[in-house]
C-alpha cells in the first residue's frame, strides 16, 4: 500500500491513532536520524525525538499545505534539538581547551562511506556540530545561525571551519 500524505494528514487531524502511528513510522528514521546529528547522546536524541513529534500532532493545524511537509517537520525537530542544547548550555565550546576529534579528508566524494562522515560529525564538539549541521545540512546562513544559538556571526563561522578542519 503507498503512503498517501493528504489522506494521512487529514486522518491525523481528526486524531485517529491508526494515521498517527502510520506518519510516525513513515518518517521516524529520518527524523530520529536528524535528532542523532545534533545529539550525539542516545537518550537525549530520543527524548529530543518524542518532544518533536509530540509537537508535530499537536501542531498539524498550522502547516498550512505549502511547501515540503517533511521540511516543515525536520523544522520543528532542529528547533527541539537546539532547544535542548542550548538548555545545556553546550552551544559555546572553549577553542582553548578542544582537542581534534578525528580527521576528514578534504574531499568526500573520492568514495568515503556516508557512515566515516556521520561518525566524525558526531565525534565533533558540541558547538562545532551545531554549527556544521545547520550549515551544511539544513542550509541556514550564519545571520540566521547566530539568532538561534545566540552567538555571533564571526563564532558561526569560526565554529564552521574548524569544524571542517578537525
Amino acid at each position: 500500500m503507498t503512503f498517501d500524505l493528504h489522506k494521512t494528514l487529514q486522518a491525523c487531524k481528526a486524531q485517529e491513532p491508526k494515521a498517527q502511528q502510520v506518519l510516525y513510522d513513515h518518517y521516524k528514521g529520518i527524523l530520529f536520524g536528524l535528532c542523532r546529528r545534533y545529539l550525539t547522546n542516545f537518550q537525549e536524541a530520543e527524548d529530543v525525538f518524542v518532544t518533536g513529534f509530540t509537537k508535530i500532532f499537536s501542531k498539524l493545524d498550522t502547516y498550512s499545505g505549502e511547501g515540503s511537509f517533511e521540511g516543515w517537520m525536520k523544522k520543528i525537530m532542529v528547533n527541539e534539538a537546539l532547544m535542548a542544547i542550548r538548555s545545556k548550555k553546550l552551544i559555546h565550546v572553549d577553542l582553548e581547551t578542544v582537542q581534534p576529534a578525528m580527521h576528514i579528508e578534504e574531499d568526500l566524494d573520492a568514495g568515503m562511506d556516508i557512515e566515516i562522515v556521520l561518525d566524525a560529525i558526531k565525534e565533533l564538539p558540541d558547538g562545532y556540530r551545531t554549527v556544521f549541521n545547520l550549515y551544511e545540512v539544513e542550509g541556514y546562513k550564519h545571520k540566521e545561525i547566530a539568532e538561534e544559538l545566540g552567538i555571533s556571526i564571526n563564532t558561526s563561522k569560526s565554529q564552521l571551519i574548524l569544524a571542517k578542519k578537525d
